[in-house]
């Protein structure tokens, strides 16, 4: 009897044991993964608002069909917004944006396309004749780099965005 309780112990235990190893290694592989470094951020251009207005925001960028600028993203204060998700296929893009409370404007030398509303513009060119307003863009050259990120700023300087990351991070 002794040996019959014995090896049933030890086929409960044996069980146990099984059913333990089922359970645990799922438990322990998402504790692990929890300690893990995160996936690598994935590539897209991104745009952060570092002031705390609104900021309205443009993009610029040449495509295989010719210049397109769009717009308008609405920048939240201290937050970021993706204009482009995914690898970045162009090698310089350009931006402009409004502060939609206080009027200041980030902006550069490219001229291009806008609108009031939401907009998707083909071309750079006759952007009154065509109903459109003209924008100063800022070049970025993101060394072909997949993933870039633009902050803007209201400090020294305040109206020139600050590039405070570049490439995949």
């Amino acid at each position: 009897m002794l040996i019959v309780r014995a090896t049933g112990v030890a086929m409960g235990f044996a069980r146990a044991k099984r059913w333990w190893r089922a359970a645990a290694v799922p438990l322990l592989a998402a504790a692990f993964s929890a300690g893990a470094p995160a996936a690598p951020a994935k590539a897209d251009f991104r745009v952060c608002n570092a002031t705390q207005n609104l900021v309205g925001v443009a993009i610029g960028y040449r495509a295989r069909t010719g210049w397109i600028s769009e717009g308008w993203w609405h920048v939240e204060g201290s937050s970021c917004k993706t204009l482009i998700e995914g690898p970045l296929s162009s090698r310089y893009y350009y931006l402009y944006a409004e502060d939609a409370e206080r009027g200041g404007r980030w902006e550069g030398e490219v001229r291009m396309c806008v609108a009031e509303k939401e907009f998707k513009i083909a071309g750079v060119s006759d952007c009154f004749a065509r109903g459109f307003q003209r924008a100063g863009f800022q070049e970025y050259d993101t060394g072909e780099q997949e993933s870039w990120m633009v902050q803007l700023t209201d400090g020294p300087g305040a109206g020139s965005p600050v590039v405070s990351g570049m490439g995949a991070q």
